[in-house]
């Protein structure tokens, strides 16, 4: 029997990067999946590869984390077919353009906070409320490392993923006693269009070399794969992690041990 078998699990971002292989993964061990984000053409390659890994059933949901009445019809969707909400994986994210704090755009500001935070706030809120009534499920918040330390010229991303801890371990503690648990992952250098585009904006022209410096004080000295992450998530939102609560589980080769 797959952990997942019979089991509901919402991934946001599922579009690209680690909700994509997330979504592969889970569709393995059996998870009848939603795949929300705002790109449809990306949702449906998602969907093609959770099926050929083996999913049965899958919605697609196309929604900007930012609304809160999308999010709300998101959940509300997913009641709707399922009549159920065991996991969920809240994790869309951007990471916005570099700077220092005193050049940092408001505008930036405001447009990261709206995504990192405000987003997730609005799915916790709202998928809550139905694992509360059922007393269960659990949450799986995509935080950073630049959550549990700053990384520098990111105020937007460093501020929003701190937020993301913070709320984070709050509502693990409110949660708890009602059988579900909130964790949430701080992955470091992971390769995805996210992290390659933040290479190119320390070098556009020799991002591959940006990339090799970034990882040399890594312990493993490499970036992190997708597929990696999508294995802690994995785990995060089975029955094996039913003692895991209120956890900020970094995944970065051991880099932000050093700190």
């Amino acid at each position: 029997m797959n952990r997942f078998d019979d089991k509901v699990v919402i991934i946001t971002g599922a579009s690209g990067g680690l909700g994509h292989a997330a979504a592969v993964r889970l569709a393995k061990e059996g998870a009848r999946l939603v795949l929300v984000g705002r790109n449809m053409e990306k949702l449906e390659s998602a969907k093609k590869d959770s099926e050929k890994a083996g999913a049965d059933e899958i919605l697609i949901i196309q929604a900007d984390v930012t609304r809160e009445d999308q999010v709300k019809s998101m959940v509300d969707e997913t009641i709707e077919k399922y009549g159920r909400i065991d996991g969920f994986f809240n994790n869309s994210g951007i990471e916005g353009k570099q700077n220092l704090t005193e050049n940092y755009g408001i505008d930036e500001f405001k447009k990261v906070i709206d995504v990192n935070l405000n987003g997730v706030f609005y799915g916790m809120k709202y998928v809550l409320e139905k694992m509360h009534e059922a007393g269960s499920g659990k949450i799986v918040n995509t935080a950073s490392v630049g959550g549990i330390r700053g990384v520098g010229n990111q105020s937007g991303y460093s501020a929003s993923k701190h937020g993301v801890v913070g709320l984070t371990r709050n509502s693990a503690r409110e949660y708890g006693q009602y059988g579900i648990c909130i964790n949430a992952i701080a992955p470091g250098a992971i390769m995805t269009e996210m992290v390659k585009n933040s290479l190119k904006q320390i070098d556009a022209e020799n991002w591959e070399k940006a990339g090799e410096d970034f990882v040399s004080v890594n312990p493993m000295k490499r970036f992190g794969k997708p597929e990696e992450v999508a294995g802690v998530v994995a785990f995060l939102l089975s029955d094996d992690a039913d003692f895991v609560n209120g956890q900020v589980l970094a995944i970065d080769g051991g880099q932000s041990s050093q700190y």
